[in-house]
């Protein structure tokens, strides 16, 4: 049975007596009507996120539009996720209603004047989405809200949880129904249920059940819980997925030291580059394990959720190569940097005698950059790129990923006839779209195109949030550099090292090691997953399906 549209497009939560004394009894939660029927497959769905949340600093009501600061939040997330976005407020007066918009879509198409009115409220999270086909549909749409013994929780999360199908068994040996595949349900749930070894007599203690969790789920998520009057961050032990906090100023406010600064709000984000747009100012990351609570009076760390002594950070490094957008900070540095350098690394380890350097826009742009500056050829345009049609690698079927190429982009005839083109993508996934734009290019009087590409070869699948699925997909598992190249057309086709990449991702940490003199070092410790690359998981392959 379907969700009406109305009800699909804005859901008043209001736990009833009911609700609340069936949640006491179960210690569970009761969750929202959704469309069972929409949900498809029963394996595990690996997608990629974004999340967000604001809460607004001072006297409540406030007088900013939370609704419209997380809107434009998840605008500026939009390319983590463009299937379905949702966003849930609360007023921070009653612990048993929130409001709740959500569905499948874009942004841009979810969100109007009406459903923004319904949305009022001081603080609130925000979540867009991208899944598999089998996890498409208003039934997996967050933020996920649940009624709880002790009111209203909202949810939204990024990752993947790698043992999902332990947790699921735990949950629903408790008695618990679950109505969806979503691994949010799940966190929700695990976190409706306190730890036998904590007193609640005076109120939920949710650090203590939040840190639970944490402990039963190494990796891999980002999450932004919503209560009554305040919003947790938490990330995972590992930092696998990014979040950070930003600071909302005043409209009048300087551009210097924003620390000195009241703040009129706080948000939290799964990247900054939307941060400037809504009139904040990028504070700090959320750091591995840190369970962070953001409430009107500022924010603070209420724990930290240590790893096993002998496993390293490991912060997922396609998060550089690809997902984030450019002017996004990640330990310290600006995602733009290091693709950047990239480039560098990519033309010192696969150098070409050429005429120009160009890239496939936008994703390639700033490797390409590096590497004709590194090699001191010319940079020059030579595709034109058709800004309405979506990325291909994010697309559900492979037959639109074929068509979407065709779609994209236009050659410029006069940049590229009787050149010898070294071309720059960030990355080959599954060898779709790279044939097609070398014909283009040819078609266009290339004489030579020679391929490069600033990461490595893409072997292994992800299980921690990326849509990798499986190896067979994985074009590098059937052809070497060599057989690839000669299968697309290209004159020739490199890909950057795994050393390389490393190595252009952490050279700011390693200048500040090395840079102060004293021999110390200055640079926060970092540790990268590679797995897609390598096959080396930090947490292991995740639990045997079992259903």
């Amino acid at each position: 049975m379907s969700t009406p549209p109305e009800q699909q497009q804005h859901v008043r939560v209001e736990a009833t007596q009911q609700v609340e004394a069936a949640s006491a009894l179960t210690a569970t939660a009761t969750v929202l009507p959704t469309s069972i029927g929409e949900s498809k497959e029963l394996t595990g769905l690996t997608h990629e996120c974004g999340v967000f949340g604001a809460i607004a600093c001072g006297d409540w009501p406030t007088q900013m539009d939370i609704a419209h600061v997380i809107c434009l939040g998840l605008v500026a997330l939009q390319h983590r996720g463009q299937e379905s976005a949702g966003i849930a407020t609360s007023e921070g007066k009653s612990s048993t209603n929130f409001n709740v918009h959500k569905g499948m879509g874009m942004i841009s198409t979810l969100f109007n004047d009406d459903s923004m009115k319904k949305l009022r409220g001081n603080l609130g999270i925000g979540h867009t989405r991208y899944s598999t086909a089998g996890g498409s549909g208003v039934v997996n749409c967050q933020p996920f809200v649940v009624h709880t013994a002790h009111g209203a929780m909202a949810l939204a999360h990024n990752g993947e949880l790698v043992n999902n199908e332990s947790l699921r068994r735990e949950v629903l040996a408790r008695g618990v129904g679950l109505s969806t595949h979503s691994d949010s349900e799940l966190i929700a749930q695990s976190l409706c249920c306190a730890p036998e070894d904590v007193s609640e007599l005076d109120g939920p203690n949710w650090p203590a059940r939040i840190r639970h969790f944490m402990m039963l789920a190494p990796l891999s998520y980002s999450l932004v819980i919503m209560l009554k009057d305040k919003i947790y961050a938490v990330r995972d032990t590992y930092g696998n997925r990014p979040l950070c906090i930003g600071k909302i100023v005043p409209i009048n406010a300087g551009h210097g030291n924003s620390s000195e600064t009241p703040a009129d709000g706080w948000v939290v984000s799964s990247e900054s580059c939307g941060f400037l747009s809504i009139g904040a100012r990028y504070v700090r990351e959320v750091e591995p394990g840190e369970i962070v609570e953001l409430t009107r009076s500022g924010y603070r760390t209420v724990d930290i959720v240590e790893r096993p002594d002998f496993k390293r950070m490991a912060f997922c490094i396609f998060e550089y190569v690809y997902f984030a957008r450019g002017d996004s900070i990640f330990e310290g540095q600006m995602v733009y940097s290091v693709r950047m350098q990239c480039g560098r690394q990519l033309w010192r380890e696969a150098p070409v005698e050429a005429d120009i350097v160009s890239s496939v826009p936008e994703s390639g742009t700033a490797a390409s950059h590096g590497y004709a500056r590194e090699s001191g050829l010319e940079f020059a345009e030579v595709l034109c790129r058709n800004r309405y049609v979506g990325r291909t690698f994010i697309q559900p079927s492979t037959r639109l990923r074929q068509l979407g190429v065709a779609k994209k982009f236009g050659a410029l005839s006069e940049n590229v006839a009787g050149e010898r083109l070294v071309l720059i993508d960030d990355s080959i996934v599954r060898g779709n779209t790279i044939g097609p734009i070398i014909k283009l290019l040819r078609d266009a009087g290339a004489r030579e195109v020679h391929i490069r590409i600033a990461s490595p070869p893409l072997q292994y699948p992800c299980y921690m949030g990326i849509n990798i699925p499986t190896r067979e997909e994985l074009i590098a598992n059937k052809l070497n550099a060599d057989q690839l190249a000669r299968h697309v057309g290209a004159d020739s086709l490199a890909y950057l090292s795994v050393a390389g990449l490393v190595q252009a991702v952490q050279l700011k940490q390693q200048s500040a090691d090395i840079g102060d003199g004293d021999g110390k070092g200055k640079g926060k410790a970092m540790g990268h997953c590679t797995a897609c690359l390598t096959g080396e998981y930090p947490g292991g392959l995740p639990d045997e399906l079992s259903w």
